[in-house]
């Protein structure tokens, strides 16, 4: 497991050079991430376990989407994205993603946003 820019826990899967690649974030039960936006990728999201809420901001528009397995969501590029997990849950929340073009491993990459919440991950 590595640690992403905004303080989920990752574990990276795998890659595919040019197109994309798969990880598997978790946040623990009451974390909350660091709000950020993507430079150069986008992604797709399941929800595998879990639950919590996703919130994102792009081009004036803000929702907040309630997180249980099962349920799918992008994060277009550009698009200011915080997410949390719900405190009285016996695990993780985990999600599967695919980011694409792959993760470039840059310090630039997730560029911190004003958020919802107070992010409470190292």
């Amino acid at each position: 497991m590595v640690t992403a820019p905004d303080g989920a826990a990752v574990r990276p899967l795998l890659v595919l050079d040019g197109l994309g690649s798969l990880a598997v974030f978790e946040l623990a039960p009451g974390q909350v991430t660091r709000a950020v936006s993507h430079a150069t990728v986008q992604e797709l999201w399941q929800v595998t376990a879990g639950s919590g809420e996703l919130w994102r901001r792009q081009d004036g528009r803000e929702e907040t989407l309630r997180l249980t397995p099962g349920t799918a969501a992008s994060i277009p590029l550009g698009t200011a994205f915080q997410f949390r997990a719900d405190p009285d849950t016996d695990g993780p929340l985990r999600i599967t993603a695919v980011t694409m073009p792959p993760w470039p491993g840059t310090d630039t990459e997730a560029r911190p946003e004003q958020g919802p919440w107070r992010a409470t991950v190292r």
